[in-house]
């Protein structure tokens, strides 16, 4: 019975993690007030700046941080937590991927913009033809790179841009793209 009760949690944490999703990373602390260094992906200050609770998960359980205050520096956002107001009640979190529910990010997203789960293992098409499948999606500053894994096993960037990617039909699992010359090869 144990096995099972066991078998039961690990289940409902697997579930309980694919509810969140990451939006950071604590780098380190900045200053001695408690306020944390946060990596994030370029472009998202508006979304960051919106939020007001983000989860650390510690342990297989996600705890939830609320946020007092954000700002942003050329290479990463400031963030000053609630009840967190020394060095060392932020030294804990140090290296911790920051998540929010996956609703929360669903509400912020654009029509045109995707959760990266929902991306990575799509059929990608050239016309009719499939040419390869989705296998992860990365940022280079200017846009979302689609890692594309062709059917001769290699793997090509694609860039996330409407001249390329013609259309994304999550449920029917196709990205149609147009393959110009020398994107994949």
């Amino acid at each position: 019975m144990k096995k099972n009760q066991n078998a039961v949690e690990n289940l409902r944490r697997k579930k309980m993690k694919n509810n969140y999703i990451s939006v950071g990373k604590v780098l380190n602390f900045h200053g001695v007030q408690g306020e944390a260094k946060l990596g994030y992906t370029k472009n998202r200050e508006d979304f960051l700046s919106q939020l007001k609770v983000v989860y650390v998960e510690q342990n297989g359980e996600y705890t939830p941080l609320e946020i007092s205050k954000i700002r942003f520096t050329p290479k990463c956002a400031i963030v000053k937590f609630k009840g967190i107001d020394s060095l060392n009640d932020i030294l804990e979190y140090k290296n911790k991927l920051v998540f929010v529910l996956e609703d929360t990010a669903r509400e912020f997203l654009e029509d045109d913009e995707f959760l990266i789960d929902e991306l990575v293992g799509l059929d990608v098409y050239d016309g009719e033809k499939r040419v390869g499948a989705i296998v992860g999606v990365s940022n280079n500053g200017a846009s979302d790179l689609l890692s594309v894994k062709t059917l001769s096993k290699k793997v090509c960037l694609v860039p996330f841009v409407k001249a390329i990617v013609l259309s994304v039909d999550i449920k029917g699992r196709k990205v149609r793209i147009n393959n110009i010359e020398g994107l994949l090869e």
